[in-house]
């Protein structure tokens, strides 16, 4: 017999409780996996600049201001989609 057949009582209890935080935060794993990305794409350009600001290059600072945007940005996204389902 399915797991989902017509009877919602006879649900599996943790495939009920999954499928309703899913529909409550529909593709959060994927938005989640995105601003990790996000966020790791704009670390490594950062530490990219500061270390080529070490050794002597220069880096102008609207350049720095795009990867602390992009941080900001991403990092706040990511704290706004933080698991609010009990």
């Amino acid at each position: 017999m399915s797991k989902l057949s017509g009877d919602p009582s006879k649900l599996d209890p943790q495939l009920r409780k999954r499928l309703l935080e899913e529909s409550r935060a529909p593709w959060r794993g994927l938005r989640r996996a995105l601003w990790l990305a996000l966020i790791g794409s704009a670390g490594i350009g950062a530490l990219i600049m500061l270390l080529r600001t070490f050794s002597g290059d220069e880096v102008s600072i609207g350049d720095w201001g795009v990867q602390i945007a992009a941080l900001s940005l991403f990092g706040g996204l990511l704290w706004l989609d933080r698991s609010t389902v009990k």
